[in-house]
């Protein structure tokens, strides 16, 4: 890894802005998680768990009533402060910093987590770092979604498809995505592997229910950044394929909330 920092601040930019929107619509993690890592890393009770890139809180208010005490690490301003103000649990505090950079004493958490993040930041110093505020025997975990969910209505998930696939046509066409930093989703467990950070790499496949209807299917499209992006630069929604989208949902999911299904891959390391 270069020694030169890594500017962060198109990423920031991406997600900021539609905060409240995201917490709304975005899924937690799957409801097995805790269960699972804490099985892996042989733990009976957590007493901190350290959730990177905590965004609006989601993923870390997750973790409320499986650990003594829940620290979320989140980089953009607009994200944390609605984070603080949807968390009512004492256990749950936040901070600025990076996955890579967290501030943390050593050896503090027994498990760090990471929820649908990972691939925007530095594989490499994330990594050294969770290993760092990792007691020993404890675990790294990033979890993500296969998107979208199985929302029991195919041609609703097939007009999201569509629709993220306009969406990326415009993306290329205005190289929106030339200043990110991002790293293909993919490649995870490979390079937890090969960072000699843990004792041993896993994956797992955990399925996660919730519900949602036709105006959930258009948030979860629209908590997306690369489609706020597109839409702060004055493209319309007709542009993007989202009045399609809209017509759709309400077709065939209307307004009754419905099961919603979601595949989750769990990339975990032991140190």
């Amino acid at each position: 890894m270069s020694s030169t920092p890594i500017d962060f601040a198109e990423n920031l930019e991406r997600f900021t802005g539609f905060a409240a929107l995201y917490d709304r619509h975005r899924p937690g993690p799957p409801a097995g998680l805790s269960d699972c890592l804490r099985h892996f890393a042989g733990i009976d009770a957590l007493s901190r768990v350290v959730d990177l890139g905590s965004g609006t809180g989601l993923s870390t208010r997750y973790w409320a009533e499986h650990a003594g005490e829940v620290i979320g690490v989140e980089p953009t301003a607009d994200m944390r402060r609605q984070a603080v103000m949807l968390t009512a649990a004492k256990n749950v505090s936040y901070r600025e910093g990076f996955s890579h950079a967290t501030g943390l004493p050593d050896r503090c958490a027994q498990i760090v987590s990471c929820s649908q993040a990972l691939h925007w930041m530095e594989p490499t110093a994330t990594f050294r770092e969770a290993a760092r505020i990792l007691q020993p025997g404890g675990v790294f975990a990033a979890n993500d979604y296969d998107w979208p969910p199985t929302t029991g209505a195919w041609e609703a998930d097939a007009a999201y498809e569509a629709c993220i696939a306009t969406v990326r046509r415009h993306e290329r066409e205005l190289k929106l995505r030339d200043g990110l930093k991002e790293w293909e989703k993919d490649g995870h467990l490979a390079r937890m592997r090969a960072s000699g950070m843990f004792r041993h790499v896993k994956e797992v496949l955990l399925q996660h229910t919730d519900t949602g209807d036709a105006e959930r299917l258009v948030g979860v499209l629209l908590s997306q950044g690369g489609v706020m992006s597109l839409l702060k630069r004055g493209l319309t929604e007709s542009q993007l394929g989202i009045d399609v989208l809209r017509e759709t949902a309400r077709r065939v999911l209307g307004t009754a909330a419905l099961p919603w299904h979601w595949s989750a891959r769990v990339r975990m390391g032991v140190v």
